[in-house]
Order: C-alpha cells, then sequence, then structure tokens
C-alpha cells in the first residue's frame, strides 16, 4: 500500500500495524510494459528481416547494414508510439478532471448522489456510506479525486510518463534488435550468420519470454514456448517467402 501523505488522519494504532506490513506486490507494470513491447518487437522483427534477407542471398554487411538501418527506425517510431500514447492518457485525465471539476461545483447533490451509488456497489449500507459522503463534500480534491478513480476508473498519470515510456521502448527495442545482427558484424557468409542468429535469438527469445511471464504473474515456461513459437514462425516465414522470390 502506497505511504501516507503529511495530514492524513489515520489511527496510530493502524499506522502502526501499516508500518509492520510490507506487502509484496509489483508496481512497476508500465515500466515492465514498455520493456516487453520494445524487446519483444526489437528481438522478433530484425531478426524476420535478417533471416528474410539471407534468404535472398544477401551479403553479411548488406543484412547488418539493413538491420541496423530497420533497429533505428523501429526505435524511433516504437518510441514516438509510446510517447503519443501516453501522452493521450495524460490529456485524457486532465480533460476528465476540468469536467469533473466543473460537475462538483455546479451540481454537487448530484455528485453527492454518484458517491452514494458507487459505495452502496461495495454492499455499503444508507447509514454506513451517508458519513463518508458528508466527509467528501467537506474536502473537495478529495472528493474530486475519489471521483476520478472510482467513477471513471482514472489514476493521476505521472508528469513525466510520456517522456520515460518513449526512451524505455526505444531502448529495449534497440537492445533486442543486436540481438539477432550480432552474429553479422563476425560472419561474413550470411548463410553461415543466419544460423548462428537463429540459436541465439530464439534463445534471447526464450529467456526474454520466461522473465515476462514471471513478471507478468502469468505461467513463465508456457511464456517462453509461446514467445519462442512467434519468433521461429515469423523468421521461417520471412525465409522461406524470401527463398521462393529469390531461389
Amino acid at each position: 500500500m502506497a505511504a501516507l501523505t503529511q495530514g492524513d488522519n489515520l489511527d496510530p494504532e493502524k499506522q502502526t500495524l501499516l508500518n509492520q506490513h510490507k506487502e509484496k506486490h509489483f508496481t512497476a507494470g508500465e515500466i515492465v510494459r514498455d520493456i516487453i513491447i520494445g524487446v519483444s518487437d526489437g528481438l522478433t522483427v530484425p531478426f524476420a528481416l535478417a533471416a528474410g534477407l539471407s534468404g535472398a542471398n544477401a551479403t553479411s554487411s548488406i543484412v547488418l547494414t539493413a538491420g541496423i538501418a530497420e533497429v533505428a527506425a523501429g526505435a524511433i517510431s516504437m518510441g514516438l508510439g509510446g510517447y503519443l500514447a501516453a501522452k493521450g492518457e495524460a490529456d485524457h485525465y486532465a480533460i476528465e478532471l476540468t469536467r469533473e471539476k466543473e460537475e462538483i461545483n455546479r451540481v454537487p447533490d448530484t455528485e453527492a448522489a454518484e458517491v452514494a451509488e458507487i459505495l452502496a456497489h461495495y454492499g455499503i449500507e444508507p447509514h454506513e456510506y451517508g458519513p463518508v459522503v458528508s466527509a467528501l463534500r467537506k474536502k473537495p480534491q478529495a472528493w474530486l479525486d475519489f471521483m476520478m478513480k472510482f467513477e471513471l476508473g482514472l489514476e493521476k498519470p505521472d508528469p513525466r510518463r510520456a517522456l520515460h515510456s518513449a526512451l524505455t521502448i526505444a531502448i529495449a527495442y534497440v537492445l533486442g534488435g543486436f540481438v539477432p545482427l550480432s552474429p553479422y558484424m563476425f560472419i561474413p557468409r550470411a548463410e553461415d550468420a543466419v544460423i548462428a542468429s537463429v540459436i541465439l535469438t530464439l534463445a534471447a527469445l526464450l529467456v526474454f519470454g520466461f522473465a515476462k511471464g514471471y513478471f507478468t504473474g502469468n505461467k513463465p515456461f508456457r511464456s517462453a514456448m509461446q514467445t519462442v513459437l512467434i519468433g521461429a514462425v515469423a523468421s521461417a516465414a520471412a525465409y522461406g517467402m524470401a527463398k521462393a522470390v529469390h531461389p
């Protein structure tokens, strides 16, 4: 549970219990989500591109050049997408915050009735939620925060979230992208490099899939196999199509 801010009225005994109790919840969901997005695409897309170019009998230098160009473009594109998504969430929150604040000022009785309705959904009786509604009406900011969270289901976004999301996704994409490309830096023949790339990338996908499953609460081994399967199918499809077009 988040630490209480200064000024919160909490019984000292309950505060002591909270201080002694450490909950083991994973709270870095947004960061993990951005890393998953960046690494999964970074591993898969350049992997498929390199396999396809290798199937077209391109040299290692050409595969590497094209791969680096793709990683750069992909990182910028994915990072920009993450930035715009996070910025859109922040803008949406700001709009709804302004609208909710106006409604509290304009129709306070209606908004108070909505508070009562929300609490009633939790099985709280009228004689129990009445004092809560009255207390919130005396604290406009707390009332506004309550409505944003429990009526609209919106959490206040971190103002730095958009930039952090963009950088996290972009960096994760670059790190993932250089895994399938690294063999082409050291092996001149693309036919040999693609084999090393397949082994290295599938191993990386296996580890990444396991970690993804572990941190997201899914079955790690199942997540690992699914991730490897997706990467293998994508690269095999690209390689096969390149061979068919350019035997």
